[in-house]
């Protein structure tokens, strides 16, 4: 499976179709617009509820937006998380650890210990999964041969 990449950026100005083509032509799709605007002094903002929720963090929608799939980046970034959390760190040192290796948030931020924290209702969601896993059973039996190198 090809390996996604996304990219956020800021627009300063009008967006011409000639950006847009060009993105298009190196084969980016676009996914979303932000609407952004400032409220007049004594005018009502327009409240506008989202219809919908984001996926999960570790799946995202499949090409069809029939079901869910695992996104490979994020699912990466639970299992060390959960993998830093077992080995009874503070968030803290847990964020700088996920910093350190290149994860990111959904939203591209590093992470920090807040974070990590509002993380752990997905990490018990998606725990048994993860842990079910064959990445998971990898990344355990490198681990045991860390901590208890075999006696020669």
């Amino acid at each position: 499976m090809p390996r996604t990449e996304r990219i956020r950026q800021p627009v300063s100005g009008r967006i011409t179709s000639d950006e847009i083509q060009k993105f298009q032509s190196e084969g980016w799709r676009l996914l979303a617009l932000e609407w952004e605007r400032d409220v007049p002094e004594g005018d009502k903002a327009a409240s506008v509820e989202p219809d919908h929720e984001n996926p999960p963090f570790g799946l995202r929608v499949s090409p069809d937006c029939a079901t869910l799939v695992e996104e490979r980046s994020e699912n990466e970034a639970l299992l060390a998380m959960m993998e830093l959390i077992i080995e009874d760190g503070p968030y803290s040192s847990v964020a700088e650890e996920l910093n350190r290796r290149g994860y990111r948030t959904r939203e591209g931020l590093k992470w920090s210990p807040v974070s990590v924290f509002e993380m752990l209702p997905r990490l018990i969601d998606a725990g048994p999964r993860l842990l079910a896993s064959e990445n998971w059973h990898r990344r355990k039996q490198g681990h045991q041969r860390k901590m208890h190198p075999p006696l020669v």
